[in-house]
């Protein structure tokens, strides 16, 4: 598999599409609808490292409560 926006759930999309905006206006940054290519890549890395990370604490935290 060679391409790198692959899905694993393909169903979670809209979810995580609606989640990237919503880390992008907790860190500050400014996202368009569509192309945001514009934005540098420390944003870009800041929103994504970021919803990893709130990822991980939700997995984690799911883990926790079984």
């Amino acid at each position: 598999m060679n391409n790198s926006n692959y899905k694993a759930v393909p169903e979670a999309t809209d979810a995580l599409n609606k989640f990237k905006y919503e880390v992008a206006n907790e860190v500050g940054v400014s996202l368009k609808d569509g192309y945001n290519g514009n934005i540098s890549a420390r944003d870009a890395g800041r929103i994504g490292g970021n919803m990893v990370k709130k990822l991980i604490q939700q997995a984690e935290s799911q883990l926790a409560n079984k």
